[in-house]
């Protein structure tokens, strides 16, 4: 997203909806998330309600439709009015050959196969620690997405919910000497952060090592939009803060990421078929359902991301790619 709306707060109404037209803003928890109805993301949106879609994103982090009818085209074409997707290398068998803007999330399941394991495997040896799953897209490239559009072709009955956290929300919480020792660290963000290898020979390790992804960001980011100072951690990429040891490293970290997932902070969405979550991947972490799998039912998704700036701390200084990623090339 490129335009600056100028509307980037923590604050915001007390209670009910914010109108624009026949567009209704509904927020739908205190710090993070709204619903949006009175739009048809599949028709030809005039600049208005885009700017309220915008506004919206940026105010609220995350906003969420119900009941649209997208394809792949249309959904792209939505997208295009945020800013240019992203065309990814690699997709897996499940994405539409013919619209590589569009990745479906079923590709997933073909990784472990890659790599010698069940995908319950997979998830195991990357997601070992509670707070593990937790990220940002992408967030390990020296300019992360800036958003991403996701919708949904099919979900589970029950079960499957996505949940976000509002980074702006959890930096603002903290105490303002711990704000003040924060803004000026910057920490390694890397591809495959505490992978446990298998016993022996790992196909994935070996990947790690031909394809590693690794940048140094600001522990805390200036939104490039808003001017909020954003807590940029995650559990998923995060590797090692700079000027520190390990174990004050660990520790930092710890504390940050319990700070970043606090309830509070959240928002948590029933996905139902034709939703569409749409959320500012600079200023929020997510985490997928881990709730599903054992259900057997299907849950196809897809998603459009669009491209990103290159981080900037309080000090000014951006972010520096270590390796396998440089700006706007993917």
């Amino acid at each position: 997203m490129t335009t600056d709306t100028g509307t980037g707060t923590t604050g915001g109404p007390r209670g009910g909806a914010e109108r624009g037209g026949a567009v209704e803003v509904r927020p739908v928890a205190g710090h993070i998330g709204a619903e949006i109805t009175g739009v048809d993301l599949a028709a030809e949106l005039d600049d208005r309600v885009i700017q309220e879609i915008r506004a919206a994103v940026l105010r609220w982090k995350v906003v969420f439709f119900r009941g649209q009818r997208l394809d792949h085209d249309t959904h792209v074409a939505f997208a295009r009015r945020f800013g240019e997707p992203v065309v990814l290398r690699r997709r897996g068998s499940a994405s539409p050959p013919d619209v590589p803007e569009v990745e479906t999330t079923a590709d997933r399941l073909e990784l472990g196969g890659r790599f010698g394991m069940d995908h319950e495997e997979w998830l195991r040896r990357r997601r070992h620690t509670l707070l593990r799953g937790w990220h940002c897209d992408h967030g390990a490239r020296v300019d992360p997405p800036a958003a991403t559009i996701l919708r949904a072709e099919t979900v589970p009955p029950y079960g499957g919910d996505t949940t976000w956290s509002n980074l702006a929300a959890a930096y603002a919480g903290l105490s303002e000497p711990v704000r003040a020792f924060v803004d000026g660290l910057r920490a390694e963000h890397r591809l495959g952060v505490g992978y446990q290898p298998r016993p022996g020979d790992d196909a994935y390790v070996r990947h790690l090592m031909e394809h590693q992804v690794a940048t140094v960001h600001p522990l805390v980011r200036v939104h490039h939009e808003t001017g909020e100072r954003v807590l940029f951690v995650n559990g998923y990429y995060v590797e090692q803060i700079e000027g520190v040891s390990r174990a004050e490293s660990a520790a930092i970290l710890q504390m940050l990421l319990e700070q970043a997932v606090r309830p509070e902070y959240t928002v948590r969405f029933r996905w139902e078929p034709g939703s569409v979550a749409f959320w500012d991947n600079r200023a929020t972490i997510h985490l997928a359902p881990g709730d599903n799998a054992h259900l057997e039912f299907p849950r196809i998704m897809h998603r459009v991301m669009l491209r990103g700036d290159v981080p900037v701390g309080v000090d000014g200084k951006p972010s520096e790619p270590i390796t396998g990623s440089e700006p706007g090339r993917w």
